[in-house]
């Protein structure tokens, strides 16, 4: 396995298809095409840090980060082209994803939101709320759908493919760093202090989900097998068989920061984090 795979802060992954590709500190992108077995350094113009990825298809797809940095490959993440920047702005972006080939969204700090309808080549800045919260996940729902997972509690929802956007009743003040999405009108939101909220009816109104730790709540992932997994600090990992209506928890014993869990093709969970990468051990 490359240094890198074990040694870098690693933010963000994708699946692609046979591909597994992740993101993190100076600019690293690492891809896999033997389900996580060995690992090889992309060629990247940045050295800024990437905290987001996302993969259209196998070939397609974007990463962001500081300096509010775009970058966008053709070719599975072997190479990448910078598409955008705006270090002068001092915002970094947080998440990024795209409705199909040409449409796409990356949110950012203090409201930060840029639109692209040209699969990247421009970015057009937006103002989607009159307060400037940070805008921590882009949570897909279908085409139509979309939500924002943001700071102070804060979730907006977009029911016109993202052109507008209103905020929702939020049941918790503290930030949402994750969500996931079951259909258009099953949420799951994840944030600070193992807060843990299902809405069934497009976030009108929340159910608590008892997660038994106190650690911040960082990404969530549903695997092939409709296994939920919610990743964390200080090592939390959460499972749930039933799309987030009841979890079970666990730490990994070094206690390292997980930022998220890909699906590996054997089945298995790799995750991502503080450490690198990681299978999960059964």
């Amino acid at each position: 396995m490359a240094p890198l795979a074990i040694q870098s802060l690693l933010l963000d992954g994708a699946a692609a298809g046979s591909r597994l590709v992740v993101v993190g500190e100076r600019g690293h992108v690492l891809v896999s095409t033997d389900d996580g077995a060995s690992w090889r350094q992309a060629r990247v113009p940045t050295r800024a840090l990437l905290t987001a990825i996302h993969m259209h298809d196998e070939r397609t797809g974007w990463a962001v980060g500081h300096d509010a940095a775009i970058l966008r490959t053709g070719d599975g993440g072997e190479t990448w082209t910078l598409v955008y920047q705006a270090p002068e702005k001092e915002l970094p972006l947080l998440d990024v994803w795209f409705r199909d080939g040409k449409t796409g969204f990356a949110v950012g700090a203090y409201g930060y939101f840029l639109a692209t309808g040209d699969g990247g080549d421009t970015w057009t800045e937006r103002t989607i709320g009159k307060d400037d919260f940070h805008l921590n996940a882009l949570v897909p729902a279908s085409a139509r759908r979309l939500y924002i997972a943001a700071e102070a509690g804060v979730v907006y929802r977009s029911d016109d493919s993202g052109e507008t956007w209103r905020a929702l009743p939020s049941p918790y003040s503290g930030s949402w760093f994750a969500g996931l999405a079951f259909g258009e009108d099953e949420l799951l939101l994840a944030g600070l202090r193992g807060h843990l909220f299902r809405s069934r009816d497009g976030g009108e109104s929340w159910t608590r989900v008892p997660t038994g730790t106190n650690a911040t709540l960082t990404g969530a992932a549903r695997l092939p097998s409709g296994r939920v997994v919610i990743t964390g600090l200080e090592g939390g990992v959460l499972s749930s068989r039933d799309d987030g209506r009841s979890v079970s928890s666990r730490s990994l014993p070094s206690r390292d920061g997980v930022s998220t869990a890909l699906p590996l093709a054997d089945g298995g969970v790799l995750l991502v984090g503080e450490f690198g990468v990681r299978r999960l051990a059964d």
